[in-house]
């Protein structure tokens, strides 16, 4: 029936496909316009009502790291305290199997930026599995527990699936002029703070508040007494870190200990300088006869980016909440703020990696559609059909989307823009079938109808390509559910981190694939019959308009 019937005579799925198909096929043009209807209506719903981006799949997180943040001069035995007290609020936390704390010096540098770290808890949890709460909610009780302490700031850093991007807003202010960053950051941090909802955890790389003294010597006071400038500098080593003068070595020690020389500790201190006298050959002579000790503000960094001082801002948003949203929110904020014309701002972190993602995404699918249009082009013979086969990749696009509006989840720049990529070399399998057949079994009849062609095509081609479809999506369902199956030990479990890594990419497959191929089966075959109605209408309007000759015999007759 299949090769040499009617293939709509059949009381069966085939049959009622190819009645449909039929009748698709007689009003192509209303099929392709109900597509473009189709496909208008998804772009636009996405726009209207998409969950907006993020850079990699959000989900479960099995490590995390706490960092105590606390401004002062703080010894290492306050720092202990402070930190052992935290770690024992956070090991009252259900669900956390590890915890590895460590301290750090008061103003060094860290990895974000900041100087004010004194120490750092890494969270290990248990799998999956083995705990009752998920992720999400034992890291939120960390954080319920530990945001009252008193004299520490504790930021809580949930360890990213990909690649490490750190906090999920990172705003960068640069300028020569470095005077025109700190006001900017300061009217930032301010509106962060205080007028947008769902951002905590903010800091910024701006100097910590601080004290330093500097010591002005008075060179021409300094010679009047005969005093030698070089002797200052020896005075304040004295009275601050001392005056190497050689080293030892400990027994089983592989490093060398200073030895230095200076003043008893109630003779030092930065005050000390206002009595200490100098030997000069004069005889003594106090110190501040020529030596002034000023305080200014401190500055514990400075930052360059290529040579440009920059200052960061650095927030994390709350659960549920999508960094790509806040970031639309401060960035027209920002547009409509007057700043100086030599201050640039630019997100940075998560938001530009995703977006250098999204531009790869876009150069491959634009390659892989080229490549692919230049080798249909050579084996087809035809630019019609040829475009015809790459129209199913536009509707496997729209069906991502459809699948995204349906769930509700964001679009993964990376993992969901590979699957839209692999996607383009999926779907158009079955265009090629289609119309490869459409091709042999119109060489073979033509004196066939093109409708029965276009019928018989489609029937012939219904069971592989749905087989084909069916097979795929139901291999990658339950990956697309969030399920993990584990064969060895018979068990599913649901939100586990694998199975969370890979639901935007399987999801996109899913429903991309699922929608391309039911408006493939119809609209490609539909849109093949266009060519033969354009003929038609050609030779009905070559058909009742006279020809040339026709009208001169018309009028001589006349």
């Amino acid at each position: 029936m299949l090769e040499n019937g009617d293939p709509r005579t059949l009381k069966s799925i085939t049959g009622l496909y190819s009645r449909v198909l039929s009748f698709a096929t007689r009003y192509s043009i209303v099929t392709l316009i109900g597509t473009m209807a189709i496909l208008f209506t998804t772009f636009w719903a996405y726009g209207q009502y998409g969950n907006g981006l993020i850079y990699f799949s959000e989900g479960e997180n099995k490590f995390a790291v706490v960092n105590l943040r606390a401004r002062g001069n703080l010894s290492v035995d306050e720092t202990n305290l402070l930190l052992r007290e935290v770690e024992e609020r956070v090991l009252q936390v259900e669900g956390i199997a590890h915890v590895n704390a460590y301290t750090q010096l008061s103003g060094r540098p860290s990895r974000d930026g900041g100087t004010d770290r004194v120490g750092s808890i890494f969270l290990e949890l248990y799998d999956r599995g083995d705990r009752r709460l998920n992720s999400e909610a034992v890291l939120e009780r960390v954080r319920e527990r530990t945001q009252d302490m008193v004299g520490v700031q504790v930021e809580l850093q949930a360890m990213d699936m990909g690649p490490p991007v750190g906090k999920d807003l990172q705003i960068e202010l640069s300028s020569y002029k470095r005077s025109v960053i700190e006001p900017a950051v300061t009217k930032i941090t301010e509106y962060l703070r205080t007028q947008v909802a769902d951002v905590r955890d903010i800091d910024d790389t701006r100097a910590l508040p601080g004290v330093e003294f500097k010591i002005e010597v008075d060179r021409a006071q300094a010679a009047i007494y005969g005093a030698d400038v070089t002797q200052v500098g020896v005075a304040v080593q004295l009275i601050t870190n001392g005056i190497k003068v050689g080293e030892y070595r400990p027994e089983r020690s592989e490093d060398a200990v200073d030895i230095r020389v200076r003043y008893p500790s109630a003779q030092r201190g930065v005050m000390a300088l206002d009595e200490l006298q100098m030997v000069t050959p004069g005889g003594l002579v106090p110190l501040a006869n020529f030596v002034t000790v000023k305080p200014s503000n401190n500055v514990d960094t400075l930052q360059r980016v290529n040579g440009v001082p920059i200052m960061m801002i650095l927030a994390n948003v709350a659960p549920g909440v999508l960094a790509d949203t806040k970031v639309k929110e401060i960035q027209s904020w920002i547009d409509s703020q007057d700043w100086p014309p030599e201050l640039r701002i630019q997100f940075r972190g998560a938001n530009e990696e995703q977006a250098e993602s999204l531009a790869f995404v876009g150069v491959a699918f634009g390659m892989s559609l080229l490549l692919m249009f230049v080798l249909l082009v050579t084996q087809f013979n035809s630019f019609y059909q040829s475009s015809l086969i790459l129209f199913a990749v536009v509707l496997s696009t729209a069906g991502v989307l459809i699948g995204l509006l349906i769930t509700g989840n964001p679009f993964s720049a990376i993992l969901s823009g590979v699957g839209v990529v692999a996607l383009a070399g999926i779907v158009v399998n079955n265009n090629i079938v289609l119309i490869d057949t459409y091709n042999e079994i119109r060489d073979n009849n033509p004196d066939m109808h093109y409708v029965d062609l276009i019928v018989r095509t489609g029937a012939q081609r219904l069971r592989p390509v749905m087989l084909t479809t069916i097979t795929t999506v139901f291999g990658l369902l339950p990956l697309a559910s969030n399920l993990s199956i584990d064969f060895v030990n018979r068990t599913i479990e649901y939100g586990s981190m694998l199975s969370t890594f890979w639901v935007p990419l399987s999801q996109a497959i899913v429903s991309g694939l699922t929608f391309a191929t039911l408006l493939t089966l119809v609209t490609t075959p539909a849109m093949l019959a266009i060519p033969h109605q354009i003929k038609g209408i050609y030779r009905r309007i070559r058909s009742t308009t006279p020809s040339a000759a026709e009208q001169l015999a018309g009028e001589s007759a006349g």
